[in-house]
């Protein structure tokens, strides 16, 4: 400590530094007599002005705090960073170290973390040399790193409990030449010097959760090639991305893994051959070997671990309580999420995950939501504690587990805990306070209740960011010597025994956040996944290999309730309107070929319809159906105005299919081609053609036949006397050879090489 003191400076002497703090309070007097008086001696200056002085005029930032939570022979080391957001040079300052009193329970903890002010009288004084840093100057605008270097024995701490700790800087500037205290930070020190045995079980859950990123398309191949909307997934993959530090850090962390089946699915398919979107088509997907180490690191963190399986996609189980569940076909579609989770999660992971869990957003729950999330077989719900408020007037937190009727287990997760990362932790100082702050309350906790053992739930934000992961890492990596936690897996925790006296009521509707309803998706969102699923339901009928299609659009529909479209409304009608568009596209694949009018001449004829099939698969249990508008002058088939054939098409192929018909009289009958499935519903656009019956009578037929037998003789006749008259002139001639006539002009021109008319010409 010697080389410490050294560094940071002894040339002011004891007494002189006594005067000068002596003569700061004395300065400083009248104006804390004018605060004592109340708001009212406070100039309206004071509360507009927003230019940083006094206590606020240096930004303290405390970047490292280590230990964390230090022990008897330990050097507590504090770094940070000031920075000098005032208009004056600071001059002749210091930095010190202030040590408060121990904070007597939870709220006395929050209470001081919301200060920020420096208050004479309340904040400690300063521990003082030798353990100070001089600053000489520092500039406007300017930024200094500092480091404070404390035996743990010098800092007057007493029994186990959390203490206030705080670093300020203490200076004058040009236009106040005494030394006042010009920036303060604090944070907390929590203080065990010896195990005292009671201990709280801690579940801290570690969410494996993203946005989708997958399309209902899928390549012609045989492979089915999946295609994805952007291929931003590969940057959370990749090193330093936000999925890839979750797994890197957790791998040595005693947590809960609650994992999204379909990260898992989306991740496994960019292992493989992959497509992604650019505009109007796709280009081959390129991070395979990204996607696959990614895969190999997971697959070894959850080894030995716990895990448990979020129905795929991971649905927004509030929406469909608040808007969903009377649309028709929206509680099926969260049963084959939750069916598909376990058997996704175990052929990828290779580990038989939990799937027994719901975890609504926030943990907010009402009964509808409690009901919805246990619709798919869930018999434990992750709820939130400020949602479930204590009545009962308890002094201490209760065990996350509790009954809450109908065979229905609420895990309650702690709300300050669980909230402990939020905002942005990339920032030193922020992650170091939020550290700090999570191991107070945490020994806050088992200091409430010594002894009552109790189980304690975190449930951090769903998808943490890459600096947020770390900050929870080192969180839980200052408790890993077990001082007064000891780690839980949350299947344990759920059958941990409840406390009586916790509450066990869910809260009514109306006490469902307002923030948290507004961000959910409409009913209209839920009315357009099943217009979508009824297309698929008929489609898949038709089909040779159903499953080609009706998995990735059942993935599809799934993606389209995810809880990630929460705060995007736009991008997740895109998506839904992008999934119904696709397979509208399909679907229109099998139609019927635009027909032209048809010229029947004679009584009855063969009237064919043509059907395409451009799906790479074949099309089977489709029926088309002829209907003629006036069976009195046109029937069809048996002689009704309506007539069926089956359809079968193999990919690719088209096929004529061909109905007879008969006609009674002459004029027009409007015909109407359409496809139906076998059950009759409806498929794809009906077509029309008119068919012109043009009756040819028996009396006509016979002087038809009586003109062709006239000119059949006539040519006989014409032929005797041409074979006589040359053989009379062969009589005449000296002995020559007989001179052959030439071939006769044809009488008809070449064939024509332009379109036939409008009206198709069915031949009988």
């Amino acid at each position: 400590m010697a080389e410490a003191a050294d560094s940071q400076g002894t040339t002011t002497s004891p007494a002189r530094r006594w005067l000068r703090r002596t003569a700061t309070l004395l300065v400083g007097a009248p104006l804390l007599a004018g605060l004592l008086t109340g708001p009212a001696a406070l100039p309206a200056q004071a509360v507009t002005d927003k230019t940083p002085s006094g206590s606020r005029t240096v930004a303290v930032s405390l970047d490292t705090l280590s230990p964390s939570a230090p022990a008897e022979g330990d050097t507590l080391t504090v770094s940070g960073t000031l920075t000098n957001k005032g208009k004056k040079t600071v001059t002749d300052a210091e930095v010190d170290l202030l040590v408060g009193p121990r904070l007597s329970g939870r709220t006395a903890v929050d209470d001081s973390a919301a200060r920020t002010g420096y208050l004479p009288g309340t904040d400690p004084a300063p521990l003082g040399d030798p353990y100070t840093l001089k600053v000489p100057e520092l500039a406007s605008g300017v930024s200094q790193d500092f480091t404070l270097a404390v035996p743990v024995d010098k800092l007057g701490l007493g029994e186990e409990g959390v203490y206030q700790l705080g670093v300020s800087l203490t200076g004058q500037t040009s236009d106040a030449r005494y030394d006042q205290v010009l920036g303060i930070q604090r944070t907390f020190l929590p203080w065990q010097p010896e195990d005292t045995g009671s201990k709280t079980k801690l579940t801290f859950l570690w969410p494996l959760i993203a946005s989708a990123h997958v399309t209902a398309e899928t390549g012609s191949d045989e492979q089915q090639t999946p295609v994805f909307a952007d291929d931003d997934l590969a940057l959370e993959l990749a090193p330093g991305g936000r999925l890839e530090q979750m797994v890197s850090l957790g791998s040595g962390l005693p947590v809960t893994w609650v994992i999204d089946p379909d990260l898992l699915a989306s991740v496994d398919a960019m292992t493989k051959n992959y497509r992604v979107k650019t505009g109007d088509t796709t280009v081959a997907g390129t991070n395979q070997a990204i996607a696959k180490q990614w895969l190999t690191s997971l697959q070894s963190a959850v080894k030995d671990a716990t895990v448990v399986a979020l129905p795929f996609a991971d649905p927004d189980l509030a929406s469909i309580a608040h808007r969903g569940k009377n649309v028709s076909g929206t509680l099926s579609h969260l049963q084959t999420a939750t069916e598909v989770a376990g058997t996704t999660v175990e052929t990828i992971l290779h580990v038989k995950p939990s799937t027994d869990f719901a975890w609504p957003v926030d943990g907010a729950i009402d009964p509808s939501v409690v009901d919805v999330a246990t619709s798919a077989g869930a018999h434990k719900v992750i709820a939130r504690s400020d949602s479930l408020e204590e009545s009962g007037g308890l002094s201490y937190t209760p065990t996350a587990a509790r009954p809450v009727g109908g065979g229905t287990t609420a895990v309650v997760a702690d709300h300050r805990l669980s909230t402990a990362f939020q905002g942005d932790m990339a920032k030193a100082g922020s992650s170091t306070l939020a550290v700090q702050k999570f191991l107070a309350q945490t020994l806050a906790l088992t200091e409430q209740a010594p002894d009552k053992e109790r189980s304690i739930l975190v449930a951090p934000q769903r998808t943490p960011t890459a600096a947020q992961a770390q900050t929870m890492a080192r969180a839980l990596q200052a408790l890993k010597d077990e001082r007064w936690t000891q780690p839980l897996d949350l299947v344990a925790a759920a059958e941990e025994k409840p406390d009586a006296r916790a509450t066990t009521k869910v809260p009514k509707a109306s006490a469902y956040p307002k923030k948290l309803r507004g961000q959910e998706l409409p009913t209209q969102a839920f009315q357009d996944i099943r217009t979508t699923q009824d297309s698929l339901n008929s489609f898949q009928v038709i089909l040779t290999q159903p499953d080609r299609v009706v998995t990735p659009f059942g993935n599809a529909v799934n993606r389209a309730v995810s809880t990630s479209w929460r705060g995007s409304p736009l991008e997740a009608q895109r998506y839904r309107d992008a999934v119904r568009t696709y397979l509208q596209s399909l679907t229109s694949e099998v139609q019927l070929i635009t027909k032209s009018d048809v010229t029947l001449s004679g009584r009855s004829a063969t009237i064919p319809v043509t059907v395409q099939n451009k799906l790479v698969q074949g099309i089977d249990h489709l029926v088309l159906r002829l209907t003629s508008s006036n069976a009195t002058r046109l029937k069809l088939n048996d002689g009704g105005a309506v007539a069926e054939q089956p359809v079968r098409i193999a990919g690719g192929h088209s096929q004529s299919v061909k109905f007879d018909a008969s006609a009674n009289a002459n004029g027009q009958a409007q015909v109407t081609a359409r496809l139906f499935t076998q059950d009759g519903t409806p498929y794809g656009e009906e077509m029309s053609f008119t068919v012109k019956v043009s009756e040819v009578t028996p009396t006509v037929l016979l002087v038809i036949a009586g003109g062709l037998l006239l000119l059949v003789l006539a040519g006989i006749r014409m032929y005797t006397q041409r074979k006589r008259a040359a053989a009379g002139d062969t009589a005449e001639n000296d002995g020559g050879e007989p001179e052959q006539p030439s071939d006769p002009t044809p009488d008809t021109g070449p064939e024509s090489g332009n379109p036939s008319g409008t009206g198709e010409k069915v031949d009988r």
